[in-house]
């Protein structure tokens, strides 16, 4: 069921559907919470209450205009977002920068996060800013030819192009500028010691033929860093839309050894 939460000066869309254990879903950049969509309903099936967001920018989540929309930022509307859900504990699955959110969440209230899953994401500062850095240099004015340049960059499937339509226009090209800018690597250089310190289960997965944040770069390091496993997935930067089967398995796997029901 898509809804939307006002949580302070911010509105979050979402999907909330099932029952049992919730699991939090976040999304990273230039995504929105579509990139679950083949990851979401098996999860449901097999006995969850999963919850996928678009982060606060992101999508059909809003922003008034001068608020911040850093993944510090994010971290806070989240845990905001469980209150207003009445979660007090629940499961982050996140991808790419998303991850940066859920680490921080780790930091602030380990209390509310029962198992941490980390796929495609990020490792202290190495976010693979170079990948992003002609969107945060692209002239607003000319802000509706980003989504066109961006689909040829990106859209090698029918289902990444249907995730980054959230971006097309002059609106959407506006959106995607602004979370570019407003990403910020120093905000998570210093803080897996703590995230390990919590004693969060963890998991990391992980993309073979991820070409921006590689498995053998990032992967392994993060992984390394948490004390954590490390599953190789046969697919891309894109896991949750490349190979769907693969990550539903390895996130099924994980809650079956927590006994997370």
């Amino acid at each position: 069921m898509a809804i939307a939460v006002q949580v302070n000066d911010v509105r979050i869309c979402l999907d909330d559907r099932g029952s049992g254990f919730p699991i939090l879903l976040l999304h990273g950049f230039p995504a929105t919470r579509f990139l679950w969509s083949r990851v979401a309903a098996p999860l449901v099936e097999a006995g969850y209450r999963v919850i996928a967001p678009d982060l606060v920018g992101y999508g059909d989540s809003e922003a008034p205009p001068g608020v911040r929309i850093d993944m510090a930022s994010q971290a806070t509307w989240m845990l905001a977002l469980l209150d207003q859900l009445s979660l007090t504990r629940v499961v982050v699955v996140a991808h790419d920068v998303g991850t940066a959110a859920a680490q921080l969440m780790v930091t602030r209230s380990p209390e509310r996060i029962r198992g941490l899953a980390l796929l495609d994401g990020v490792y202290a500062d190495d976010w693979a800013m170079e990948a992003i850095s002609s969107i945060q240099a692209w002239d607003p004015s000319s802000a509706r030819r980003l989504f066109p340049v961006l689909k040829r960059r990106l859209g090698k499937s029918d289902a990444l192009t249907q995730m980054l339509t959230a971006y097309e226009g002059e609106r959407g090209g506006l959106r995607l500028i602004r979370a570019a800018r407003d990403l910020d690597p120093r905000q998570t250089v210093d803080i897996l010691d703590r995230v390990r310190a919590a004693g969060i289960p963890t998991t990391v997965l992980w993309g073979e033929r991820d070409e921006y944040l590689s498995v053998d770069r990032v992967g392994q390091r993060l992984a390394e860093a948490l004390s954590a496993p490390l599953v190789r997935l046969p697919g891309a930067h894109f896991t949750p839309l490349d190979c769907p089967g693969e990550v539903v398995e390895g996130l099924r796997e994980f809650l079956r050894l927590m006994r997370v029901e």
